[in-house]
């Protein structure tokens, strides 16, 4: 069998959180391309469903839609009962469902800053712990987080403490319940995209400006695309990523290599 095949995750079960739209809807195509039968977990009911519909109908895999609050530790708990159920287990997840508020910190309130760090942080953990302790009663599986560049910089000219906060937790996170379950069958990794261009992201007024100055910035000379994340997450998914767990994986064009 070459590496193509052993890449691929037939039979396996997985769910996306933000898997409606972007980073999160191209991962879950990856994942279904490949194999896999995937449950779109989003906020926005009615988009999720529409990508249900679109990926099931190009890929011939089981697809589902769930409408979750990821910061609700019941709602995140029944939605990974509901993807046990309906799709008949799970394998792996990509917990990817974020949100960024720009605001220089003296002028930042309180409320924005809980609100992104209960979506990029607190959201995480809950996703991760209801996956993890099915997977370590199931004989393992990968998690998957999304941190971000942001992590490892401070991102110019836009002021973002809370986002690039909540991002490093997440890479801190990762890293440790890796160590807590290496030697239960559960994998935790995390990938750290830099500026990627999403739909809603080249057609947001309050970041067309910034795009300009992130594009005469990067090493590349150009934003990434949501595809350009989707083999490293086939890989992590997949049972070729065996002894990797802990590792953030940077893919940013090397914007942060200066």
């Amino acid at each position: 069998m070459g590496i193509i095949e052993k890449m691929r995750l037939d039979g396996k079960k997985g769910f996306v959180t933000g898997g409606a739209r972007g980073i999160g809807k191209s991962t879950a195509t990856a994942f279904a391309e490949a194999g896999a039968d995937i449950a779109i977990v989003d906020l926005d009911y009615e988009e999720a469903k529409k990508t249900a519909k679109e990926l099931a109908e190009n890929t011939g895999r089981k697809v589902i839609a769930i409408q979750t609050d990821c910061t609700n530790k019941e709602q995140v708990d029944a939605m990974t009962e509901q993807v046990v159920k309906e799709l008949g287990g799970l394998d792996f997840c990509h917990n990817n469902a974020g949100i960024c508020i720009n605001a220089p910190a003296e002028e930042m309130t309180y409320e924005q800053w809980s609100k992104v760090i209960n979506i990029n942080l607190n959201g995480i953990f809950l996703t991760d712990i209801a996956a993890g302790k099915y997977m370590l009663e199931h004989g393992g599986g990968s998690i998957i987080n999304t941190a971000s560049m942001s992590a490892h910089i401070v991102n110019v000219p836009q002021p973002q403490c809370a986002y690039n906060a909540s991002k490093a937790g997440v890479i801190q996170l990762t890293k440790s319940l890796a160590i807590e379950w290496a030697k239960r069958g559960v994998r935790v990794n995390s990938i750290s995209p830099g500026y990627i261009g999403t739909e809603l992201t080249l057609n947001s007024p309050t970041l067309i400006p910034l795009i300009e100055k992130w594009n005469d910035m990067a090493p590349l000379g150009r934003m990434g695309k949501p595809e350009e994340l989707e083999a490293i997450c086939v890989y992590l998914a997949g049972d070729t990523s065996s002894f990797t767990t802990g590792a953030d994986f940077i893919i940013d064009g090397a914007f942060t290599c200066f």
